[in-house]
C-alpha cells in the first residue's frame, strides 16, 4: 500500500472540488511552489491515485430525466452474455455485482418515466438469464465528500 501525506489529500480535495484548476492558482490556494504540486500531481498519477480528470455534467441538458437503480437477478450460467449486452445498451451506464438479495445492480438513465420502463421491460427485462427485476428510481441526490477528503 503506498503512503500519502497531508500535502497529497490537500491536493486531492483540491481536485476533487475542481478538476480544471490551475496549477499556478492551486499554488496560490495551497500557498505551496508551483513546480512541487507538478511533481506531486504526476507522482499521484504515477501510482495510479489519479486515474483520470474529467468532467460533470448537466444530465437534464441532455434530455436525461430520470435516473434509476435496477437490482437483477441472474441465471449465473448467462453472467457473461448478460454482461455483454449491458455493456451494449446505451441507457445503462453502470454495472455492478454485488452481494445481498441482487445478483447486479444497473444505473440507467432515461428521457421520463415512460421511457425507463420500457428500456426495464423491453430492452432488460428480455435478455435470456434475467430472472426477475426491481427498479429504484432517483428522486434526489445529494453527493458528499468521500471521508479521505475531508480536512
Amino acid at each position: 500500500m503506498h503512503r500519502f501525506d497531508e500535502l497529497d489529500m490537500k491536493l486531492l480535495y483540491e481536485l476533487t472540488n475542481d478538476g480544471s484548476i490551475s496549477v499556478p492558482t492551486l499554488s496560490k490556494k495551497l500557498g505551496i511552489n508551483a513546480s512541487v504540486l507538478y511533481s506531486r500531481i504526476k507522482r499521484l498519477m504515477k501510482k495510479k491515485l489519479i486515474k483520470k480528470f474529467t468532467i460533470e455534467i448537466d444530465d437534464s441538458l441532455l434530455g436525461i430525466g430520470v435516473k434509476a437503480s435496477v437490482g437483477i437477478n441472474r441465471d449465473p450460467k448467462f453472467k457473461d452474455t448478460i454482461h455483454k449486452q449491458f455493456m451494449a445498451t446505451a441507457e445503462v451506464v453502470s454495472i455492478s455485482e454485488i452481494t445481498g438479495r441482487f445478483d447486479i445492480m444497473i444505473q440507467v438513465y432515461a428521457k421520463n418515466l415512460e421511457a425507463l420502463h420500457s428500456i426495464v421491460i423491453e430492452k432488460i427485462g428480455k435478455i435470456e438469464g434475467i430472472q426477475n427485476t426491481e427498479t429504484f428510481v432517483e428522486l434526489q441526490k445529494t453527493d458528499k465528500d468521500p471521508v479521505y477528503l475531508i480536512q
